[in-house]
């Protein structure tokens, strides 16, 4: 299975199943940038900083929503 067979099908699913789906997949990552709300304002600048080099290094390249979905839809 690849992302590319398995997001077009999940899309398709009715709204509820979705989110089931996506609560499901969330809870079974764990996510090394927890959310901001439960960092200090230090911590949650200084993510951003380190976010802002990343892509400023050329590290990572960031994508629009909009490509996000477009990608996901294939």
């Amino acid at each position: 299975m690849t992302l590319d067979s398995i997001a077009p099908e999940a899309l398709k699913l009715p709204l509820e199943e979705r989110l089931q789906l996506a609560a499901s997949l969330w809870d079974s990552i764990e996510d090394p940038y927890w959310l901001a709300a439960d960092r200090s304002d230090e911590e949650a600048i200084s993510l951003a900083l380190s976010r802002d080099a990343e892509i400023g290094s050329g590290k990572v390249v960031s994508i629009s929503h909009t490509e996000l979905m477009t990608r996901l839809r294939k």
